[in-house]
């Protein structure tokens, strides 16, 4: 699904033309195609945008929080009613293979929205404390930057909370995959979202993004990218001291205890890296194995990789599209030749695209095995179909491995639950998961360390958009 709206912005209730000429073409990265042209803004419309929802904020956040959950419930219906036109967007402008785009992408902005007005229903949103009554309110004018790789997924995470918790926002979508962003400004618009509340500007990092991040007149940074993005956005942020949430890169560890089933957990773990063609900043991609049962793990994975079909968005049958861009693609590359170079054992797949596919950003679902912990594949976020096997001897040593570095964002623990419970206590993540549960939109997300700060989803990210307001003597 391709908008019309595709060369405007939606800013202050309506769909104008931007005050930038510059424009950049969409590319479907199965084909190589450019399907669409969209334009980029510069910070003059970031400024428009950001005025708007200032004017916007001061009625709006006073509405009552019951009119407020109304308005994205009104959203998700709106967003059911085009649910396909999403999985269709999402489809084309990152490659997401056609069922993975209808049931986890689209699905994920759906679930995100109900979890979302469940959550805002059982909050307490003020209570009395001694003399004081305390009271959750929104923080203002918020700046949202989402990645290209879960669009719909970052997008409501974002947008329904801040909207519930009385903020006014402005919208900037990945540049990369911003078709579904367009279709999600016109679900808003429909839905009735006053004017100014939400705003959409497309355009790139270092245009539209450091305008949002350094604006005087924004007062929170909800953004979703790579560490190195996120600490710009920071420094930008710092001179006038607004609040900066982060959801930033991973390399989370999955330890597979000597108890496991060893086979069903290594096939599993497979499955986790290799979906969403490995572009998830939570993919377990270093999988941590006794190293008596190394070999047994090796052939698991070699036949869970087997099991993959890697081709054409559009068929059904295809379990794993393309890389999102050339970009990407070379960068996966070139992490998958630095670990043949630097001696890990190539289990399967490997540098070039897979066996009948000559067009489109297509990698090998790649596994190596004897890996190391300061291996390079072992240390960076690849963002790609690569799986890293690390032996291990105590499940001391394993913790510790798993602890050994930047990251913090989500960890993986498979084996006998009492011991696998001890197991998740102590590693340095802001989410583990304990013989892979199902995913959990009520269960806060976010980093330790170098992945981020801040919490998403539900309450945790209603939270994240409120100031906590005590006014003493209110109960004089």
């Amino acid at each position: 699904m391709i908008s019309d709206n595709r060369l405007k912005f939606y800013i202050n209730g309506q769909w104008v033309s931007p005050l930038s000429t510059n424009q950049a073409g969409v590319e479907n990265p199965a084909t190589e195609e450019i399907v669409a042209q969209v334009a980029l803004g510069n910070a003059a419309d970031a400024d428009r945008a950001i005025m708007a929802a200032r004017r916007a904020f001061d009625g709006f956040s006073v509405l009552p929080v019951k009119d407020r959950i109304d308005l994205v419930r009104a959203i998700l219906a709106e967003y059911n009613r085009r649910y396909d036109d999403f999985a269709d967007a999402m489809r084309i402008e990152m490659g997401a293979p056609k069922g993975w785009a209808r049931d986890a992408q689209a699905w994920a902005g759906q679930v995100h929205l109900e979890a979302t007005i469940k959550a805002a229903e059982e909050m307490v949103w003020e209570y009395s404390r001694g003399n004081s009554r305390i009271v959750y309110e929104g923080i203002g004018v918020c700046a949202l930057i989402t990645p290209w790789n879960w669009p719909m997924n970052q997008i409501a995470c974002k947008v329904a909370p801040a909207l519930i918790a009385g903020c006014s926002m402005v919208l900037k979508p990945s540049e990369i995959a911003p078709l579904s962003g367009v279709l999600f400004a016109e679900v808003c618009d429909k839905a009735g979202v006053p004017a100014g509340v939400f705003n959409l500007v497309n355009g790139t990092g270092p245009e539209v993004g450091v305008r949002l991040s350094s604006h005087p007149e924004v007062d929170m940074v909800s953004f979703t990218g790579s560490t190195r993005a996120g600490v710009q956005v920071a420094q930008n942020a710092a001179p006038t001291v607004k609040r900066v949430a982060q959801e930033l890169g991973g390399k989370s560890a999955n330890i597979i205890l000597p108890g496991a089933d060893l086979a069903a957990s290594v096939k599993a773990g497979v499955e986790g890296c290799m979906g969403n063609t490995g572009q998830s900043c939570d993919a377990p991609t270093r999988m941590f194995v006794p190293r008596s049962q190394a070999e047994m793990a090796y052939q698991a994975a070699i036949a869970a990789a087997a099991e993959i079909v890697v081709g054409n968005p559009a068929d059904e049958e295809t379990t794993m599209g393309p890389l999102v861009s050339e970009l990407q693609f070379k960068k996966v590359q070139g992490l998958i030749q630095k670990g043949i170079e630097e001696g890990a054992r190539l289990l399967c797949g490997g540098t070039g695209r897979p066996s009948g596919l000559n067009r489109g950003w297509f990698a090998q679902p790649t596994i190596f095995g004897d890996v190391t912990n300061q291996m390079t594949i072992a240390r960076e976020e690849i963002f790609g179909p690569v799986l890293a096997i690390l032996p291990y001897d105590t499940v001391d040593d394993a913790v510790q491995m798993a602890n050994d570095t930047v990251y913090g964002l989500a960890a993986y623990v498979q084996g006998p639950i009492e011991v696998a419970r001890a197991v998740a206590r102590r590693l340095r993540a802001g989410q583990v998961n304990v013989n892979y549960p199902d995913w959990d939109t009520f269960a806060p997300f976010g980093g330790y360390k170098q992945s981020g700060n801040g919490r998403e989803y539900a309450d945790w990210g209603i939270h994240d958009f409120c100031e906590v307001k005590a006014i003493v003597g209110y109960g004089s």
